[in-house]
């Protein structure tokens, strides 16, 4: 009877521990939906050479992208991967703003703020990381935001005239990103913020005048240079933007090991050098490019 209950005890203690300890078994796969065409320089590249560095290094943890729309709609992202419908997305806070309050836009690109290395002085030995995390937390989203990409400068727009003055803006139709939004609001704009494949088609059909989207050489990649004639610079809405690889917190806390997480959380860091240097690299042959072909570079 005695052993009898010993050995009752001791599984009954065995369970508890297993109960306590999260699963490490197999391998694991993170299905990532992204926001960006894989095509599109620094945008859409970013998440793409994250998961071939994560591969590359051979252990449990994969990581596999898929085009916008494949998985899940991008809009509809962040809810997803809170939900565990899959367990990682690539995306930007600034997309997501109404779901995140007015504070995710600032994790994006803040208007006539830091350029990319006061940026990533502030997320990483700063408070940034720390306020960027409970953004999420606080809007209710069971997600791990682990910062994974930057760009360098965008431009500030696109137009089928010149801007001389504050007063040529008024009236305007513009897809406009983020915090700058509302400042090109206060000058008289109507803005809206179109996923990229619908730019040159608004265009087209007159739904919109005018456009900032990216980096000259991304916005050529959409044909944006073959509709509008202006191209102004500096990109004073956007002197670097952010991005980031959400997890969902059960996987990441409960089906992902410290060497796991230290993998993505390296790649991610690893990322940022490569994005920011490949946007510097590519925009002053492109902008060349476009000149000849009848653009107009304004600064």
């Amino acid at each position: 009877m005695i052993k009898k209950t010993i050995g009752l005890g001791i599984a009954s203690l065995l369970t508890i521990m297993l109960m306590s300890v999260p699963s490490f078994a197999g391998k694991l796969l993170l299905k990532v939906p992204v926001w960006f065409p894989t095509t599109l320089p620094a945008l859409g590249t970013s998440p793409a050479w994250v998961a071939k560095q994560i591969n590359a290094i051979g252990g449990d943890l994969t990581m596999k992208t898929y085009e916008p729309k494949k998985l899940v709609p991008p809009k509809e992202m962040l809810e997803a991967v809170s939900k565990g419908q899959v367990n990682a997305g690539y995306t930007t806070p600034g997309y997501n703003t109404g779901k995140l309050g007015d504070k995710g836009a600032i994790f994006s690109a803040v208007p006539f703020g830091p350029d990319a290395p006061e940026f990533l002085a502030w997320v990483y030995y700063g408070n940034g990381r720390t306020l960027w995390q409970k953004t999420y937390d606080d809007a209710g989203f069971n997600v791990q935001s682990v910062p994974c990409g930057i760009i360098a400068p965008e431009t500030s727009g696109w137009f089928s005239k010149k801007i001389r003055k504050s007063s040529d803006l008024e009236g305007l139709r513009m897809r406009f990103f983020g915090l700058g939004a509302r400042v090109m609001e206060k000058l008289g704009v109507s803005t809206s913020q179109l996923p990229g494949g619908e730019i040159v088609p608004a265009l087209q059909k007159g739904a919109i005048d005018a456009t900032e989207f990216s980096m000259p050489a991304i916005d050529k990649r959409l044909g944006i240079n073959k509709i509008l004639k202006y191209n102004y610079f500096p990109g004073w809405h956007q002197p670097a933007t952010l991005f980031d690889l959400i997890i969902n917190k059960d996987t990441w806390n409960n089906e992902m090991t410290a060497g796991q997480r230290t993998i993505v959380e390296l790649a991610c860091k690893a990322v940022m050098t490569d994005g920011l240097a490949m946007g510097e690299s590519m925009q002053f042959e492109t902008m060349k490019e476009n000149a000849a072909a009848g653009t107009e570079n304004m600064y």
